[in-house]
């Protein structure tokens, strides 16, 4: 059934920064699949309470991969059918009997609710053994001691392992029985040349008569067991029927597992399974996620809390998963929050004064000077970099080693920043000549030899002419467009002609010596080709954008006709996109396989073509 669906996985995000995941094909691969993630500091501190269950009912529900290439049981020679919707579904037939199975999590509290029920024939008793980790979701698990002994009301179940409680809500019986499942393979683990074998403990063994009714079991962290299984899920189910038949298609309901708690508000998670909350992914993927699908008072709320975090006239790349002080390593996300903000104003939410104000504080702290090296020339541009940092969101780094440092004045930082003085002079003229000033000063950025614009300035004044996507956000995907006419026109053929992909923009011209064809391997070799032919499918909002403002509703064929693979790439995972995929045919998606950004951008760029 893989050949089916490649490389397709499904996600149930619980609101709070935990989730469940996997593969469509049923085999855990990855170290962050399982059945129950719990965020411990929402949305951080996330653990694997549950990684999976071996399921059996006359025919095998269930498969794991086993160190050596073994896969027990093989449930995915019975595998029929799979649909995302309403909630994962899975279709098994085989012995004469037919079972389905859902999983679906309650997105506001975190429960895991599965349910297996009979379709036809008469299947032997469903034997369902869960599979503990309790481990940090980087980690992996290791035989070794773990309590398991049950606490038991009814059918209810808990254990304290490690000293965290899960509970298992039921409606079968549950039997005692503790086991290990030792040397689980995780194969993308592996092809990452990460770390890739672990052990499971199973407490012990439910079972339940699909002949009579159908089986539901419930995961959740806690021990509390004082709840009728058979209710609470048709409750849970009910609700999330109706919430999920609202939203207007899987692109749009896809969106709401991006929005998590953090504190006393919401903010937006870069990507699952391994990402939280990013400064530059946030503002980026808003755009599209809750602007773009009606939820601009929710945007605004996101904007306000984090114009709280500004300092020096920049904001937080990221949030440790320690919860240790936030790190001020980007010199485009200030810039990307102020577009951001324009967007949520022009849709009519957010505090006004608050808002825009906040975009001063970002404008006045870089012409005062900032973090990194980050300032504004006498030429009105930005510069920014020192040696060892990485600052645009070209942001690779391995050991000491800066992939793509891009110092002095990347061209996307130009239009950001033009754009933001742009969006500050509908309130104040103060910054009225500095714009003008940037604006003619891009002039310097052209390339007659290419016809598109340099991707940097160089320090000492030369142009970095290496032919990457960046040039696009100085004709699209940002609210101005800062070069025009012939230029736009150049820039626009000439990322289409050397960069575009069914799956996104490359970051680097398959001619260029330093161009990478495939983002595979182990860590240095995945970052060194991160930026370097990599393709990137939240760059094909911009690049819509940039076409139609440089051709016309002329290109809206050519242009629908580019993103219909991205929009069948999304129909095959539940609505969500890949952070990545190589750069050469067959452009196999690779990285985080459901990013904010990209999802964002898609339905932007959608919404364009409509």
């Amino acid at each position: 059934m893989k050949a089916e669906w490649p490389e397709a996985e499904w996600l149930e995000a619980d609101g709070l920064g935990g989730f469940a995941s996997g593969g469509t094909d049923l085999v855990r691969t990855r170290r962050y699949h399982a059945l129950l993630c719990t965020a411990f500091a929402p949305p951080t501190r996330r653990m694997v309470l549950v990684a999976g269950v071996e399921a059996w009912a006359t025919i095998p529900l269930s498969a794991s991969r086993y160190a050596g290439g073994v896969t027990y049981p093989a449930g995915q020679d019975h595998l029929v059918a799979f649909d995302a919707t309403p909630w994962p579904t899975w279709r098994f037939e085989g012995s004469g009997v037919a079972i389905e199975h859902t999983i679906m999590v309650e997105p506001t509290g975190g429960c895991t609710v599965l349910r297996w029920r009979c379709v036809s024939g008469t299947p032997a008793p469903l034997t369902v053994r869960p599979m503990l980790a309790v481990r940090d979701y980087h980690a992996l698990r290791h035989e070794g001691p773990m309590d398991l002994s049950p606490t038991q009301m009814g059918q209810n179940v808990s254990w304290r392992p490690d000293g965290i409680a899960i509970a298992a809500l039921c409606n079968g019986t549950y039997h005692h029985d503790p086991l290990w499942f030792r040397q689980v393979l995780l194969e993308t683990e592996q092809a990452r040349g990460l770390d890739c074998i672990e052990d499971v403990a199973s407490p012990g063994v439910f079972t339940f008569d699909l002949s009579a009714a159908a089986a539901v079991l419930i995961f959740r962290q806690g021990d509390s067991l004082a709840t009728d299984a058979d209710a609470h899920a048709a409750i849970l189910e009910t609700a999330e029927r109706t919430r999920r038949a609202a939203l207007p298609d899987p692109l749009t309901r896809a969106t709401r597992s991006y929005i998590v708690r953090r504190g006393a508000g919401h903010t937006i998670l870069a990507g699952f399974p391994w990402f939280t909350d990013w400064g530059r992914d946030t503002f980026i993927s808003l755009r599209g996620l809750l602007l773009g699908t009606g939820h601009a008072a929710e945007a605004a709320a996101i904007l306000h809390n984090w114009a709280a975090l500004i300092d020096g006239g920049m904001v937080p790349n990221r949030f440790p998963d320690d919860g240790g002080a936030p790190e001020y390593n980007t010199v485009d996300g200030a810039l990307w929050f102020c577009i951001a903000v324009h967007d949520t104003l022009a849709a009519g939410a957010g505090d006004r004064a608050l808002l825009q104000a906040a975009v001063l504080r970002v404008i006045d702290g870089y012409i005062a000077g900032t973090r990194y090296g980050i300032g504004v020339d006498a030429d009105g541009l930005v510069r920014a970099g020192v040696p060892g940092q990485q600052l645009t969101w070209m942001d690779a780094k391995y050991g000491d080693t800066v992939v793509t440092p891009r110092h002095g004045k990347p061209v996307e930082i130009q239009a950001l920043w033009i754009n933001t003085l742009r969006i500050a002079g509908a309130w104040t003229d103060r910054y009225a000549a500095l714009e003008r000033t940037a604006t003619v000063s891009m002039a310097q950025f052209h390339d007659p030899a290419t016809g598109g614009l340099a991707d940097v300035i160089h320090p000492d004044g030369t142009q970095d002419r290496t032919v990457r996507p960046n040039q696009i956000f100085a004709v699209g995907g940002l609210p101005f467009a800062v070069v025009g006419g012939p230029i736009a026109a150049g820039v626009v053929d000439l990322v289409g002609a050397r960069l575009l992909t069914p799956m996104g923009l490359r970051t680097l011209d398959p001619a260029d010596p330093a161009y990478c064809p495939r983002y595979a391997g182990d860590v240095v070799a995945r970052d060194s080709a991160y930026h370097q032919g990599t393709v990137w499918p939240w760059l094909m909002g911009a690049y819509v954008q940039a076409v139609l403002r440089a051709q016309g509703d002329a290109a809206r064929p050519a242009l629908r006709a580019a993103i219909a693979p991205l929009l069948a790439h999304a129909a095959a995972n539940g609505g969500h996109v890949t952070e990545v995929a190589d750069g050469t045919t067959p452009h196999t998606p690779g990285g985080c396989p459901a990013q904010a950004w990209s999802l964002g951008e898609l339905i932007r760029a959608r919404g364009w073509l409509a």
